[in-house]
């Protein structure tokens, strides 16, 4: 069975309205067209990104400019014919492969038979040899036509390949570097379809429940995201890669991507997928459209969504925020959502399969913070930096704000937020975190910051005494620790703070609240929920539904004190005195910080070594 009529009359796709009009009419229906859809944009994506011939024209292929009088702008307009065609192959390869009368069903729905018996076809129509981290290839249209898709676009040919069968409860679960698919009564079954990495052993059929008891970030601890069908076309569309080489993107694919993630984002089809909003977010800081939301409020609401849906177990909202205020410089609120998202990471443990999230923290960690921290110190003192620098040329307010960032304690206690999540991510964990490249950025970090800022920060190192009695009963000794109304009382003592305690009730579950040190909110997390962020200082009534807008933030007054910073690993605890020295130690700090007898390594099975350099729907773009 081909295409509906209702399905023809939109063809041909003339330019990215057309393709618009479409997916407008597809997500308007119960069960969109994943197939439909996803050889569409692979049509236009080969031919704007792979095979980008314009303006000359191939056979069977017109391309016509967006824009009159702008030959250079085209669009190869999506023919009814050539999809039609491609769609028929697709739909006749799954049905023909897979007999339903051999697979019991149940009122709970489909079987592990039946969907392990779907990603052998997918699996088995690939080619037996190709580079599977290359671009472009993670499309239903990269699969009829080239035989090849990479690890993300397997998950999805087989949740394509389920709706074609007609089996509607099998969906696409999505990690935020891995996918796997869900099916059963209300998406409570998983089943690995695809592999992760590259060398990795086949775990098709498997379920997921391992990855998640381990505590690994790849299944986020079973707070992944479990897809209906407009988030399974919200995938397709952020899986648009518009790269022609490492320095060149498509403009159009881009106007593309960007208007369909506003389509879903204003239905409302984004609510609960986060990376989509940081990838929306991203094109409008780069192109915004006049009169939609900012791109740092559609940041916040990826933060708030991640919270409020996924336990605040998300590491990407915070680094896209992150991302965002450091490209505008803003240094405090960087060096936060940094801290942010290390508070996040410290209640996993490190596997190798979780080398994304290591680089992303290591190059943090060990290029953007001290890049940054170099420009705020040159435009502190140009001509110690080098008149002329990048801190010379910044702009008057920009360079106003870099000039305080250095003599802010809190800017200094953001740091350290940050690199105690990383110390207590590595605790625990199979695989070890931290190295002496790691411990040389931190003492040229902590250089930065003058004696006298540094010891305005409070640092605790001892945890309440006083326990609720869930807390004592909690099975992972790290959970339950910021608790009550008793820590924010005892804290108010050590700081002489004369602020009210927050009440627990007045705060929204998981942290829904990520604030700036010294804004005084406890964020606390049972056994169910993470813990957030480690700061305190004056009590603050938070607003229950919302994120604080930085402007609210910046209206915080700052602890008489300063502010208080609360370490959870055993290696920032013994590095407390060498922080806050008048004199870094940078000899004392590399060996505390490399110190492999504060880490309780657990025996484990060797990981099978490999380059686990593929990923998909992250900040950076594939290597072509």
């Amino acid at each position: 069975m081909g295409l509906h009529t209702a399905q023809k009359k939109y063809f041909p796709l003339r330019g990215i309205d057309g393709v618009v009009r479409l997916f407008t009419a597809e997500l308007r229906k119960s069960e969109p067209d994943l197939a439909l859809l996803s050889l569409v944009l692979g049509f236009v994506e080969h031919f704007l990104a792979v095979n980008r011939v314009i303006p000359i024209n191939v056979p069977g292929v017109r391309f016509e400019p967006l824009e009159p009088d702008c030959p250079s702008s085209c669009f190869p307009t999506v023919e009814l014919g050539m999809i039609s065609a491609l769609y028929e192959r697709f739909t006749a390869q799954i049905r023909g492969a897979v007999d339903l009368s051999q697979y019991r069903r149940t009122s709970a729905g489909s079987s592990r038979e039946l969907v392990k018996k779907v990603s052998d076809v997918i699996w088995n129509s690939l080619s037996r040899s190709y580079f599977k981290d290359r671009a472009h290839i993670q499309s239903l249209f990269s699969l009829i036509t080239g035989t090849k898709l990479d690890s993300s676009g397997v998950a999805f040919a087989v949740v394509a390949a389920c709706q074609v069968l007609g089996l509607k409860d099998v969906h696409l679960a999505l990690s935020e570097d891995h996918a796997w698919v869900i099916f059963g009564k209300n998406g409570e079954e998983t089943a690995e379809v695809t592999w992760h990495g590259k060398g990795n052993e086949d775990r098709r059929g498997q379920t997921v429940s391992v990855g998640v008891s381990e505590k690994s970030w790849l299944y986020l601890k079973g707070s992944y995201m479990k897809c209906d069908r407009n988030m399974e076309v919200a995938f397709m569309v952020c899986a648009i890669n518009p790269s022609l080489d490492l320095h060149t993107d498509s403009s159009e694919l881009l106007q593309l991507q960007q208007k369909l993630l506003w389509l879903l984002y204003e239905r409302g089809d984004l609510d609960r997928y986060p990376m989509a909003m940081g990838t929306l977010s991203d094109l409008e800081d780069q192109d915004p459209i006049p009169g939609k939301e900012t791109p740092l409020q559609i940041h916040m609401k990826a933060v708030t969504s991640a919270q409020k849906y996924y336990n605040n177990e998300h590491i990407y909202p915070y680094m896209y925020l992150a991302g965002f205020h450091y490209r505008h410089r803003n240094v405090q609120e960087a060096l936060k959502a940094w801290a942010d998202a290390a508070q996040v990471m410290q209640e996993y443990n490190y596997f190798r399969e979780d080398e994304e999230i290591y680089k992303e923290f290591f190059d943090v960690a060990n290029d953007v913070i001290p890049t940054l921290l170099k420009e705020t110190a040159a435009a502190d003192s140009p001509g110690e930096e080098g008149e002329g620098g990048e801190g010379a040329d910044m702009e008057p307010t920009r360079q106003g704000a870099a000039l305080s960032a250095l003599h802010d304690p809190e800017c200094f206690a953001h740091l350290l937020r940050f690199y105690d999540g990383i110390c207590k991510w590595e605790e625990g964990s199979p695989t070890p975190v931290l190295h002496v490249g790691w411990a040389t950025y931190l003492v040229q970090s902590l250089s930065r910051f003058d004696a006298q800022v540094r010891q305005k920060v409070s640092i605790i190192t001892k945890e309440p005494e006083c326990q609720d009695d869930d807390d004592q009963s909690s099975e992972d000794p790290r959970e339950g620790r910021r608790r009550g109304p008793r820590r924010e009382s005892r804290l108010e003592d050590q700081s002489s703070s004369p602020a009210a305690p927050t009440s627990p009730s007045t705060l929204p579950p998981a942290a829904a609240q990520p604030k700036k040190v010294g804004d005084g909110v406890v964020r606390r997390r049972s056994s169910q929920n993470l813990r957030a962020p480690e700061t305190e200082g004056p009590a603050k009534s938070p607003s229950q539904d919302s994120v604080s807008s930085p402007s609210s933030q910046q209206q915080a007054s700052p602890c008489p004190a300063g502010p208080v910073v609360i370490f959870q690993s055993e290696k920032m605890k013994g590095m407390k005195e060498l922080l806050c020295a008048a004199k870094v130690n940078s000899s004392a700090i590399k060996l505390q910080l490399t110190a492999q007898s504060q880490v309780q390594m657990k025996r484990q099975k060797s990981t099978p070594a490999g380059d686990y350099s593929m990923s998909f729907m992250k900040r950076q773009r594939k290597s072509l």
